[in-house]
């Protein structure tokens, strides 16, 4: 039995390769997706110019039904919507079906992160009798103790550091300034650094740079993240971490020992706390593991 040919869609994907210039990848998705519209729409006994907002309504509907994923079905709602006002354009038919149509609200993507015993395995990595690698192995300790983002991090400065005080004066997203702790463990190696290896890296030069890299100035983003990424190798990690995942692992350890959001917040500098909620997700799962492991009538 032959497939049926829809003419509109193929003058449609045309269009759009010479108007957009989409990849084949691309059209291929538009016609996957249009297509079992279209099958629907025939075996319904709808004619194109004729469909309503709630025979789509009704197709949407079906496809939850079906198990389909919330993303799955935004990727097929952007197509249609290109679609129909394609279609209204061309005077295929006259009212838009899809302009009463929201998209699905779509599950944020919990952050990757880091385990408590794969961070240990970081921070063990570099040899801090070698100066560049303590000068790492502090930037690693100092981000993880205090949650930084790697910009606020390489472009650290020699006064924006307190070390009789232990904390760290951040400047973040839209110039504004936090002051965060940075615990025993990040202090004692950063004195070390500052006291042993940094003169050392700088051969003279004079710079204001906490973490110069070979010119004195700061480290840039990208060197920092060749250098952890070096360090996950050698710890034997098998995923490679990002600079952003130190700071995701500092905020669900955080959580996960009992610290209250909005101090998470202030830490890492959010202005707003919905930004910061998504780290409850990751912490309320580790609480349900630990409640299932744990609590006597959690036990079969």
């Amino acid at each position: 039995m032959a497939k049926p040919s829809y003419p509109e869609l193929d003058v449609f994907l045309d269009a759009m390769w010479i108007q957009r210039g989409l990849s084949d990848n691309t059209l291929q998705a538009y016609r996957t997706d249009l297509t079992k519209l279209f099958d629907w729409l025939a075996k319904q006994n709808i004619n194109l110019a004729a469909v309503s907002t709630a025979d789509i309504q009704h197709y949407l509907s079906l496809r939850h039904e079906q198990g389909l994923k919330a993303r799955s079905t935004a990727r097929a709602l952007s197509t249609m919507r290109r679609f129909f006002q394609y279609a209204v354009a061309q005077q295929w038919l006259t009212v838009n079906p899809m302009a009463l149509i929201e998209n699905p609200k779509l599950p944020k993507p919990l952050p990757k992160s880091l385990s408590e015993q794969q961070i240990e395995l970081l921070l063990a990595a570099p040899n801090p009798e070698i100066a560049m690698e303590l000068r790492d192995k502090a930037m690693i300790e100092l981000m993880y103790a205090t949650g930084l983002r790697v910009s606020e991090l390489v472009n650290m400065t020699l006064s924006d550091v307190s070390l009789r005080q232990g904390v760290v004066r951040v400047t973040g997203k839209g110039g504004k300034e936090r002051i965060v702790p940075m615990g025993e463990e990040a202090l004692h190696w950063l004195t070390s650094y500052v006291q042993l290896a940094r003169a050392e890296l700088l051969k003279g030069c004079d710079s204001d740079a906490m973490f110069p890299g070979r010119q004195g100035n700061s480290m840039t983003r990208q060197t920092f993240w060749h250098r952890l990424k070096h360090y996950a190798t050698r710890a034997g990690l098998q995923s490679l971490p990002s600079p952003h995942m130190l700071r995701h692992a500092f905020a669900t350890h955080l959580l996960n020992h009992g610290a209250d959001l909005r101090v998470v917040q202030l830490l890492l500098g959010h202005s707003d706390l919905s930004t910061t909620q998504i780290y409850t997700h990751v912490a309320n799962a580790r609480l349900q593991q630990v409640h299932a492991q744990h609590h006597p009538r959690a036990q079969g």
